[in-house]
């Protein structure tokens, strides 16, 4: 766990606390919350943008899709929120701690892109809810999507339960307005349950399909849903992390269905009323909007779905706030202040919004929304793609790495992502290059960016299973639970004490005689360091040399009085260099050094000869430590 990162959305972490609950429903709505602030990404403006042009295109056929996704959803949305309830660590600072930094820039930047795309739908969803509420233009509307960083600012300084309570209110709203238009519009029941049945009738609509999974599957909610959780504050105990998991599971569930529910109300109020009557190609709100009024018989209808859309982008846009803030620390640990981001992000998201509205003109929104929802999709893959390996890491999750059925549905769950995304990205391709005036031009833009982008998705796939499996093999020779077999004391035939001639010696002595027996033999060794011996080496003859010569054989022959065999040696200049020489001189089997057990400064001063010395030798070392004082 790396150290220089500080804990995620730190203004709100571990601020709810849960430990006084007592009882099943008040720990449940202790931890409930977090998913509330995750679904309102499951509704926001890109999503109505995919689910009316998949209803009025293609009648209730690709409400399968809208199931799929959100199944998807819960299986992703809890391995994200595991991985933070387990690690303390959203997706992007795992991200940040596992992968080498180019990976990790690549990554960050693709999150950006997917921050933009997201806040790009929520720009044009609120201007256009504004423009239908209360007939502002969209151009004007766009520019009014800037002040919401003042609301922000103002919730995230409330505390996390008042935050939750407003976008749970803004749920309510978008949920309750649907419910009334579901009413009105009168669905055909047996053709609604066909629309379960999967089938894609043509390339249109697996374009609306991959939109709609990338609306439903957003990347950067599994980035906030990691950070989210750890705002409850609980006992990391196995029990207590095991009943986090259980609650958050609850709360997703609970949540993405309601998100279902607008989404498939969505499609399906386009459905029983556009597709019904062949008005096909209705992909824009405003069209949508419109129509509603003399096709349900009811004025109220269109101010509910102006409103529920501006409740949807206002929502989404202070989750895709939180989300950004989280990306931005976790992957560069960067820290800014939230209205600085907002501002940023939504300066990012306005420019495409004002330049399409210039130079197309507002009939081109639809199209613009459901863009971004596609840019989303095509992100996805690398997000879920390293939450996968993160969950399934027991060396770091511990008890608390996913099972191996949960472990093969995330991954074809993944590889129905990939795969949709590599279709579309291949149609678009082909369709692109047969259109333009400039083909090779283009295709030689566009081939190092798609090489660049496979090469990164190639490297987090399988980089991370080589790597477990390398560790693997280390782990089971390390992991070896058999006790050694046929152990034989090893019986040294000639042993070389390095003595210095202080109150360490005799512990060496002591250490040195007790590995042998009167069968061995022993090499008494003394460096001499003088400045002659430094200078001359072995043909060093000083004092000090003859002196230490004396001592060293006094000492030989103390031992060989006791029925030892002992030979002595003088070594000259520098004991890292003189012992391992003598040491190999002598065929020794076993090397016995005294260590005066100094550091730091006195290292130094000193020097440090034995680390230099077990370096040069390839026989055991023994180092006998100096007597406490």
């Amino acid at each position: 766990m790396n150290p220089n990162l500080k804990n995620s959305l730190e203004e709100v972490h571990q601020t709810v606390d849960t430990t006084d609950k007592k009882g099943f429903f008040k720990k449940l709505f202790a931890f409930m919350g977090p998913a509330y602030l995750i679904s309102v990404g499951y509704m926001d403006p890109g999503n109505w943008a995919t689910d009316i042009a998949g209803g009025s295109q293609f009648g209730y056929t690709l409400l399968w899709v809208l199931l799929m996704s959100n199944i998807m959803a819960i299986v992703l949305q809890s391995l994200s929120a595991r991985l933070g309830i387990v690690r303390q660590r959203d997706l992007a600072q795992a991200c940040k701690e596992s992968y080498p930094p180019f990976v990790n820039i690549s990554l960050y930047i693709m999150a950006e892109i997917a921050i933009i795309a997201c806040d790009l739908a929520e720009v044009l969803g609120m201007a256009i809810g504004l423009q239908l509420l209360f007939n502002i233009p969209l151009l004007w509307g766009v520019g009014l999507t800037f002040l919401d960083t003042f609301l922000l600012l103002f919730l995230i300084n409330k505390g996390m339960r008042k935050m939750e309570a407003f976008i749970l209110a803004l749920v309510a709203v978008i949920g309750s307005a649907f419910f009334i238009e579901m009413i009105l519009a009168k669905p055909q029941v047996s053709e609604l349950m066909q629309g379960f049945i999967p089938s894609l009738q043509n390339e249109a609509a697996l374009y609306i399909a991959i939109g709609i999974i990338g609306a439903t599957v957003m990347p950067h909610n599994l980035y906030l849903h990691s950070s989210l959780v750890q705002s409850r504050k609980f006992t990391k105990t196995k029990i207590k992390i095991k009943e986090a998991l259980k609650f958050n599971l609850i709360d997703s569930a609970i949540a993405l269905n309601l998100a279902l529910f607008v989404n498939a109300a969505i499609l399906i109020l386009a459905a029983a009323t556009f597709y019904k009557i062949g008005m096909y190609q209705v992909s824009e709100i405003q069209d949508a909007h419109r129509l509603l009024a003399p096709l349900l018989g009811s004025d109220f209808a269109p101010i509910l779905f102006a409103i529920a859309l501006i409740a949807a982008g206002q929502s989404s846009t202070l989750t895709g706030t939180l989300a950004g803030q989280i990306i931005m620390e976790g992957f560069i640990n960067f820290r800014i202040q939230p209205w600085a981001r907002r501002m940023i992000t939504r300066l990012l998201a306005i420019i495409p919004a004002i330049f399409v509205l210039l130079y197309f003109g507002e009939s081109y929104t639809g199209k613009l929304l459901i863009l971004s929802q596609v840019i989303l999709s095509l992100q996805l893959g690398f997000a879920v793609i390293p939450l996968i390996h993160f969950v399934s890491d027991k060396k770091l999750m511990l008890d608390f790495a996913i099972k191996p059925i949960t472990k093969l549905i995330s991954w074809f769950i993944a590889l129905i992502i990939i795969s949709l995304n590599a279709k579309l990205v291949f149609e678009e391709l082909k369709t692109w290059l047969t259109t333009s005036e400039h083909p090779l031009v283009l295709f030689g833009f566009m081939l190092p960016i798609l090489l660049l982008v496979f090469g990164i998705l190639l490297y987090i796939s399988f980089v991370p299973l080589i790597k477990k499996n390398a560790d693997k093999k280390t782990r089971r020779f390390h992991s070896n639970s058999e006790a050694p077999q046929n152990i034989i004391k090893p019986k040294y035939s000639k042993i070389t004490l390095a003595l210095d001639f202080s109150d360490i010696d005799n512990n060496v002595l002591q250490h040195a005689l007790a590995l042998g027996d009167k069968d061995t033999r022993y090499q008494f060794i003394h460096i001499v360091e003088s400045v002659v011996a430094i200078v001359y080496g072995d043909d060093s003859v000083d004092y000090e040399a003859i002196s230490d010569q004396k001592v060293l054989d006094n000492y030989a022959e103390s031992i060989r009085q006791l029925g030892y065999d002992v030979t002595t040696n003088l070594g000259y200049g520098s004991p890292k260099v003189a012992i391992p020489k003598l040491v190999k001189s002598f065929d020794s089997d076993i090397l016995v050094l005294g260590s005066h057990g100094h550091k730091w400064f006195k290292d130094f001063i000193f020097g440090t000869t034995i680390s230099a010395v077990r370096h040069k030798i390839n026989i055991p070392l023994l180092i006998v430590r100096a007597p406490l004082e």
